[in-house]
């Protein structure tokens, strides 16, 4: 089965993206409270109901870009944030992998799982395509396998693997911090071009 529009609108009009956790997770509030320069520009790639991008865009970021496959994701969102558009964000309804531009950030949070494992080598090298010189990937990613998916797991060292070549790993530990049910469940990654 093809995870495209139809699939995953299909999943969004129906409310069946099982791991959608109803708010930002609190390894990405705790990173995205760390930074100070509300300027620089991010992407969250398979945004999907965007808890994150909200957090951004109430503490101030300037420059966020959104991008989806789900053409009724991106209608909804478009009308959820419609404040802020052209006004510090951007939504993208399209294919991730033919997204071309340059950003400091971008943030992991279940795109990763969401795509079939044959499309990980080509993830990991655009995500590389996409950030500037010593721009940031940073998230999280299930630190287990899931029988079927989405969504698609995985451990660690299969993720070092895959990463190596393409960046520097800063980090790549347990979360010590993730929500009661993905707890020992998860890894928090900070990766640098």
């Amino acid at each position: 089965m093809p995870l495209d529009d139809s699939y995953w609108s299909n999943r969004y009009t129906n409310q069946t993206a099982a791991w959608d956790t109803g708010a930002i997770t609190t390894p990405i509030k705790n990173y995205i409270d760390q930074l100070t320069d509300k300027e620089i520009s991010i992407l969250i790639p398979g945004c999907g109901n965007s808890y994150e991008a909200a957090y951004l865009l109430k503490n101030g970021f300037l420059n966020i870009t959104l991008i989806d496959i789900s053409s009724v994701l991106c209608e909804k969102l478009s009308i959820q944030f419609a404040a802020y558009l052209q006004n510090g964000l951007q939504i993208i309804c399209g294919d991730f992998f033919k997204h071309h531009a340059l950003y400091d950030l971008i943030v992991e949070q279940t795109f990763f799982c969401a795509l079939e494992p044959s499309f990980r080598n080509s993830y990991a090298t655009k995500m590389s395509q996409l950030l500037k010189p010593g721009g940031k990937l940073v998230g999280v990613l299930f630190n287990k396998h899931f029988e079927g998916g989405p969504p698609f797991g995985g451990t660690e060292s299969e993720y070092r693997e895959l990463f190596e070549p393409c960046f520097e790993i800063e980090i790549m530990e347990e979360c010590y911090n993730s929500i009661p049910p993905r707890k020992a469940a998860e890894l928090f990654i900070r990766l640098v071009k």
